[in-house]
């Protein structure tokens, strides 16, 4: 008897009727959006500030067992040099709060090569999720809050060209600008630049382009990026 049961088993999984496989569970959380600003417009207490900012919500995501990084660039000043926000964020994979992968390494989110620009990542507005999980509202919403700050030029560097594109290394709400991106890539045109995930257009305003108020004038809400740098 105990024969013709095991034979009937084997005959099951050899038509495939055995057991289904267990789904592999999805990547940890390892990128997203911030939900909120971190502070008045673009003064997010430098670049030290928005760091805690970004493992604040992630500790409250239950992600906080992870260093956390904003992806955000700084220029030289006060003897100190240039920070790129590439240099900031780890080596990757990326994981969205979903477990999307939305880019495999440094080389994949910046476009690095021909073949990978031409390909690109997966940082869209499906898949560029806040830490809760939420998407932000991009052209079309209301409101629109698709510009993200980033500070970098498009292969994720800071500029070199003596100009404030950081809001004064963001620790100022009223000098300067901000270059931003638009997390939704839409843009103007087919052929807009300003469809870049990190490196759109400067942020203006009545106040230099650095003010809560300035930066929601043109779609934003002082949000930025967030990457696992571990």
């Amino acid at each position: 008897m105990k024969t013709l049961v095991t034979g009937i088993l084997g005959t099951a999984a050899l038509f495939g009727q055995a057991q289904p496989q267990q789904k592999q569970a999805p990547a940890p959380m390892t990128f997203f959006i911030t939900s909120i600003g971190a502070g008045n417009g673009a003064n997010l207490g430098g670049l030290a500030g928005a760091d805690a900012h970004c493992q604040k919500l992630a500790q409250a995501a239950g992600a906080g067992n992870r260093t956390w990084h904003a992806y955000l660039s700084t220029s030289s000043a006060d003897g100190k040099p240039a920070v790129n926000a590439r240099d900031r964020i780890g080596n990757g994979p990326w994981a969205n709060a979903k477990g999307t992968v939305i880019a495999r390494d440094l080389a994949h989110l910046h476009g690095d090569t021909i073949d990978l620009a031409r390909t690109g990542n997966l940082v869209t507005k499906a898949n560029s999720l806040t830490e809760k999980g939420g998407i932000v509202n991009g052209v079309g919403d209301t409101p629109n809050t698709h510009d993200i700050l980033t500070g970098s030029q498009p292969d994720g560097r800071a500029y070199a060209d003596g100009a404030d594109h950081t809001c004064k290394n963001w620790t100022s709400s009223t000098q300067g600008s901000a270059i931003v991106s638009h997390t939704d890539r839409m843009g103007l045109r087919d052929d807009d630049a300003s469809k870049s995930w990190n490196s759109s257009h400067p942020s203006r305003g009545s106040e230099g382009g650095c003010s809560q108020a300035d930066l929601r004038s043109t779609g934003g809400d002082g949000l930025f990026y967030c990457f696992a740098a571990n």
